[in-house]
């Protein structure tokens, strides 16, 4: 990716394209979860999480691929998203929103996404993670 921001002219259609394509969404993705996995700040959001994770990777895989713009590998498999429905059954509060949060920034920062494309998604991201609470706290 480019430091600057890319002029409209130049301005990849998606932001999935934008990220790299799908070998750059699938990068973006383990190294989320091996953050998760790896570092103590994360814990409560590991918790949620089954003792291995390549069924979890897979399906945010799918899902990331789609829902930046490309193709939807998601929807292919399992139908409509129904996001908040299927993360009803996990207990998810600020604390673990914001450890989703905090995870997926410091796996864009490592893998230098342009930080015009970071700011966008921190925004996107913080929407969707703040709608999936179900608990307070």
């Amino acid at each position: 990716m480019t430091p600057n921001p890319p002029d409209q002219a130049t301005q990849p259609e998606t932001a999935y394209e934008w990220v790299g394509g799908e070998a750059a969404v699938r990068a973006l993705v383990d190294r989320f979860y091996d953050l998760m996995d790896l570092e103590p700040a994360y814990a409560e959001l590991r918790a949620l999480h089954p003792t291995t994770l390549e069924g979890s990777r897979d399906k945010l895989f799918w899902f990331l691929c789609g829902w930046l713009g490309g193709p939807q590998h998601y929807v292919e498999r399992f139908g409509h998203p129904r996001l908040r429905a299927r993360h009803l059954p996990f207990p998810i509060g600020i604390r673990e929103r914001d450890q989703w949060l905090a995870c997926m920034d410091q796996a864009m920062q490592e893998l230098q996404l342009d930080p015009a494309l970071v700011n966008r998604l921190r925004e996107t991201f913080f929407n969707t993670a703040d709608w999936m609470r179900n608990k307070g706290g």
